[in-house]
């Protein structure tokens, strides 16, 4: 017969008054975790007590119980009733639900128990939870009232609900990592999300910040000038789309719309430069993103006179001046350092800055057949060119020299001429008393021996013929229709406007800020330039023979002209200032070189950097993210290309004896231990799994995102 099954007895359920309750020495939860005491209490406070407590009732020393019931488990929900009474938001006697236990089980075992078998909520309900929230009426403030959470972080569990249903049941299935779906959730294109899945589902990388770039490879950083020029309200006023990053670091997001964002950038562009040409009233006005290095060579340049100032800004200059020179002399002294002197002494430097900065004022003659350039600058501000003659505007009497040759003489060359007219046997008349011009063939026989003489003359005066060839050079370098040098010399500039970029460079914006403020400084009429150099100071003088020196500069290798002898005179000239790529500022990116050359140069730049093993562990890659990679594993190794090497004296590259001396160190000494830091997929063999990736996830972006993206 079979033996009956006990029938199990629950325990009773009862109110107990709050003041018959004392919490239990046997709890097994010592460490504080978890929402507060003080939001707890809140959350019974607007919806009351949702679990009851666990007691036990307290016996005394024959057995008997004495009306207090201590707690084992519950103790944080005591408390928080505790501090409702305490607030007189609950009364002493208060029914509290409570489980009476009275079995043969400890404490202890009850209070361990409650704890361990409680399952916490899955991630993935509450997201969900929260957007029914949302659905059935609440805003985003109010839930995080309710929850004693911040609205961001609303809005970040509003967000992830809202990834692809199939994505979520992946990560409910424990086949996507939150980190993953962190990462997805930065647009809202479920097609787009799930056609990312599909990609890296095939790939061993699947790293949340893959899976970013992956995502955001068409679209355009806020910080993008054109983006930080049209302004994020205006593109998303026109019907743009904003992608967010509510989990990372996005500066602003990426604009998903690229094509929207040129047409308002144009058109703003637009604008702005005819209301430039309306309101100054030049005769042309030129807009466009960019424009090629070299863009003015042909054009002369005019420059405008700094406004005066009026009495009161002079006053009110002199007055800030010397509030300045007094604040930093007295801090100057002080022992301690100041935030509130420091953001004064910034205050006031920047009205001096302001009052300072005056507008340029032109010749109104000039603006009328001059023009301005309107481009975007690096930060996306409106870059403004002004004062540029283009050759069909110029004054007849300024770009045809040859107008004051006489109908009967042809202009001279560099070689002495011939007389065209009044020949070797042509003697003048002396019966006629008449005076008549002195014959063409005498002038030039008299011309031609005070050359001679001055020729002589300026051999023996130094200071005077390095004058008159820096007059030679600053009229072609700043005068393009100026007056003409007796000196046939001739300075040439090449323009390398087939190469983007130029401009942007540290070299190119020193050289413009250099001709700029040389332009400002010499005379308007290169009648007077002569003068101004006689008078101009030593060392001025030599370091505007080296700008306009510098601008003949040509070490360019073209592929139908190589030009030997002068990549050789280059190359002593660079060796002789001590000039080397590296100390400049040039590194390997993958714009400048990586990203242009094939996978196998990729790896023999890698492997002469930083040797066999670092080239190994990106073998595997794409071209695009192997060049991202080596950027940023080469980045300050100080490897050059091999144009930009420099070479010995033997003919053997600097360079190439350099990295011989790296690749020997490295197969001797190098271990993977010593290879920079990696990310995680770079480091496992193509092929294996990398479900656990999301492990990574703060390492990855932390570290390599920026090069990564």
């Amino acid at each position: 017969m079979a033996q009956a099954m006990e029938k199990i007895t629950l325990s009773a359920a009862r109110d107990i008054p709050f003041n018959k309750l004392v919490l239990s020495q046997q709890n097994v939860r010592k460490i504080k975790a978890g929402v507060s005491i003080e939001d707890l209490a809140e959350d019974i406070a607007h919806r009351g007590l949702l679990t009851s407590l666990n007691v036990r009732p307290e016996l005394d020393g024959d057995g008997n119980e004495t009306g207090i019931y201590r707690i084992p488990a519950g103790g944080r929900r005591y408390r928080a009733l505790e501090r409702l009474v305490a607030q007189k938001r609950l009364a002493k006697t208060a029914g509290v639900p409570c489980i009476v236990s009275k079995g043969e089980t400890l404490e202890v075992e009850d209070s361990l128990a409650e704890n361990v078998q409680r399952v916490s909520l899955h991630p993935l309900d509450q997201f969900r939870a929260f957007q029914t929230l949302r659905e059935q009426g609440l805003g985003e403030e109010e839930i995080a009232s309710r929850f004693f959470v911040s609205v961001a972080t609303v809005k970040q569990r509003l967000r992830l609900a809202s990834v692809s249903t199939r994505l979520l049941d992946l990560y409910a299935e424990d086949e996507m990592t939150l980190e993953q779906i962190i990462a997805f959730s930065i647009t809202n294109d479920h097609v787009r999300q799930e056609q990312v899945w599909d990609t890296i589902s095939r790939s061993h990388s699947r790293e949340p910040y893959y899976i970013r770039r992956l995502l955001t490879e068409t679209a355009i950083r806020a910080s993008d000038r054109r983006a930080v020029y049209v302004g994020i309200e205006s593109y998303e006023a026109a019907g743009g789309v904003t992608m967010r990053d509510l989990f990372e670091q996005d500066q602003g997001g990426w604009l998903q719309d690229p094509a929207l964002l040129e047409q308002l950038v144009m058109e703003k562009l637009k604008a702005d430069a005819e209301a430039i040409k309306m309101s100054e009233g030049w005769k042309w006005v030129e807009a466009a993103f960019d424009f090629p290095y070299g863009h003015t060579s042909g054009l002369r340049r005019f420059y405008g006179e700094q406004a005066e100032m009026t009495e009161d800004e002079l006053a009110r200059y002199d007055a800030t001046r010397a509030e300045y020179d007094k604040l930093d002399a007295e801090y100057a002294e002080a022992n301690e350092y100041s935030e509130a002197t420091e953001q004064k002494l910034e205050e006031i430097g920047s009205e001096l800055d302001r009052l300072n900065d005056r507008p340029y004022v032109f010749e109104p003659h000039e603006v009328a057949r001059g023009g301005v350039f309107v481009s975007l600058g690096a930060s996306g501000e409106l870059k403004i060119e002004r004062g540029f003659v283009r050759p069909e505007d110029e004054p007849k009497d300024e770009t045809d020299p040859s107008a004051d040759v006489a109908d009967d003489g042809a202009a001279h060359g560099g070689d002495l001429p011939v007389a065209a007219a009044g020949g070797e046997g042509t003697q003048p008349d002396d019966e006629d008393e008449t005076i008549k011009p002195l014959p063409d063939r005498l002038v030039l026989d008299l011309t031609a021996a005070r050359t001679i003489a001055l020729r002589n003359a300026l051999a023996s005066d130094p200071v005077i013929a390095f004058v008159a060839v820096l007059h030679a050079f600053v009229l072609k370098t700043f005068y393009v229709y100026g007056s003409d040098s007796c000196l046939e010399v001739t300075l040439q500039s090449a323009r390398f406007s087939q190469t983007s970029g130029l401009g942007d460079t540290v070299w190119a914006k020193e050289i413009d800020q250099r001709h700029e403020g040389w332009g400002q400084d010499l005379p308007k009429d290169p009648n007077d330039l002569w003068d101004f150099l006689i008078k101009l100071d030593e060392v001025s003088r030599q370091a505007l023979f080296a700008h306009c020196a510098a601008s003949s500069v040509n070490a360019v290798i073209e592929p139908w002209n190589k030009r030997t002898r002068a990549i050789a005179h280059a190359e002593q000239l660079a060796r002789s200032i001590g000039f080397d790529m590296v100390e400049a500022g040039w590194t390997p990116t993958a714009d400048n070189y990586l990203g242009r050359v094939t996978k196998a140069h990729i790896l023999q730049a890698v492997r002469e950097a930083k040797g066999d093993q670092a080239a190994e562990l990106i073998g595997h890659l794409k071209k695009a993210d192997m060049a991202r990679e080596a950027e940023r594993l080469m980045t300050g190794c100080g490897w050059l290309p091999e144009p930009l090497r420099m070479t010995d004296h033997e003919g053997m590259s600097v360079s190439d004896t350099a990295a011989d001396d790296a690749s020997v160190g490295s197969d001797e000494s190098e271990t993977a231990s010593e290879l920079p830091d990696l990310p995680a997929f770079l480091l496992d063999e193509p092929g294996t799994s990398n479900d656990d990736a999301g492990d990574t996830e703060n390492e990855i972006d932390g570290g390599h995102l920026a090069a990564a993206e």
